[in-house]
């Protein structure tokens, strides 16, 4: 509980210190006037008597009347408060004045920036000599009286000064860490959503290559036996063939499922230069006739190898659903430090299970996957058919 209300009065404090600190000044200076504090600068005063503490007030309040808006002008504040001190300390010499310039002295000094504590450093340090020397050479005091004046003075001030920039400076170390907080916590969540993102580009490129192609051509060999005469063994053919591609599809699905709710096991096998013969095969059963050319390429690398088996792939799959029947020529070659595969087609007609394809994902992943090998890839429309081209150099480029 005592917690709470030291909490509820700082946080009133906070909110109405704009008024609460000069009100409080004035009350110090009253109290000081009532107990005769007057004359504290004595040696500058240039009155030839004594008058009225009270008379401090006639400066004093003025000063804590300007102190109520030293944060919306506390230059123009700082210099009329100084006036009305050098004023009482050529008169009065009360104590009301120097608590006022005190407090708006420590207000300027902590707004201000670099470049406005640099001038107010530098006129704290001449008016300190200014005192110094007044003290000297125009009061009846000795030089080493005046000497302490001088020091007193300049401790005085030069302390309420260190005070304010130490604070202002640790506010500002404040909000230094707070940004670099913030800006640490902003970029966490933008490598989180990140790396869900290239998560989820890699399952879809997985369901894409694995998947996909696989219930597509569950759908098209079924789609051919179900628009041709009944005849049992090409039936049967077709139903093999629907069946084997449902069981890689599943196998392929397991798999993930696995990798996604435990993070074990692994992603079914990405396939090898040995496996293009069955691509090919898989492609011709489904009714292309396909024309293979592959060179010897050694050492080429895992992931070119993977991009041009997908590259292959695709297109076939491509061919199947938009030119079943069609004749493709498959080329795949090394030239001028690149490596070159190249798929056309002629002839063929789509098939109705070609509008529910991929609405070019499939290439747009290839194109992705050449890129990032700093390869190129191209595929559009030929006379007669269509061609896809990818260009995939053998060695980094700098």
């Amino acid at each position: 509980m005592h917690e709470q209300v030291e909490g509820g009065f700082g946080a009133w404090y906070r909110r109405h210190r704009w008024w609460a600190d000069p009100l409080g000044m004035a009350i110090l200076a009253v109290v000081m006037a009532g107990f005769g504090f007057r004359g504290i600068w004595g040696p500058f005063s240039i009155l030839e008597t004594s008058v009225s503490p009270w008379w401090a007030l006639a400066l004093a309040l003025p000063a804590c009347a300007l102190a109520l808006v030293k944060r919306r002008m506390p230059v123009t504040v700082l210099a009329l408060v100084t006036l009305l001190f050098v004023v009482d300390l050529l008169t009065v010499g009360g104590i009301g004045t120097l608590v006022v310039l005190l407090d708006v002295l420590w207000t300027a000094a902590f707004l201000a920036g670099p470049q406005g504590r640099r001038v107010l450093l530098l006129l704290l340090g001449a008016s300190t000599i200014i005192f110094f020397l007044a003290a000297w050479f125009f009061t009846d005091v000795p030089f080493a009286v005046a000497f302490l004046i001088g020091v007193q003075f300049g401790a005085i001030f030069g302390t309420d000064y260190w005070w304010a920039v130490a604070v202002s400076q640790a506010h500002e170390l404040a909000e230094l860490h707070r940004q670099r907080a913030e800006e640490a916590a902003a970029a966490a969540k933008r490598d989180r959503v990140e790396a869900v993102q290239r998560e989820r580009e890699t399952m879809a490129r997985e369901l894409h290559d694995v998947v996909a192609g696989h219930v597509m051509a569950m759908a098209i060999r079924a789609e051919a036996a179900l628009s041709s005469a009944p005849d049992r063994a090409r039936d049967r053919e077709a139903l093999q063939a629907v069946r084997d591609a449902g069981l890689d599809a599943h196998g392929a699905l397991r798999s993930m499922i696995s990798v996604l709710r435990r993070g074990d096991g692994t992603l079914a096998p990405a396939p090898r230069w040995a496996d293009l013969g069955g691509i090919v095969q898989e492609a011709e059963r489904a009714g292309l006739v396909v024309h293979l050319v592959v060179d010897d390429i050694e050492d080429i690398g895992a992931a070119r190898e993977q991009a041009v088996i997908r590259i292959v792939r695709e297109a076939l799959n491509n061919c199947i659903r938009h030119a079943s029947g069609a004749v493709v020529g498959i080329t795949v070659q090394e030239q001028d430090s690149e490596v070159r595969v190249e798929v056309r087609s002629r002839g063929g007609a789509p098939s109705r299970a070609a509008a529910h394809g991929d609405e070019g994902w499939g290439l747009q992943m290839l194109r992705e996957r050449v890129g990032a090998l700093d390869g190129v890839f191209s595929a559009g429309p030929t006379p007669g058919g269509w061609a896809v081209e990818g260009r995939i150099p053998m060695e980094v480029r700098p």
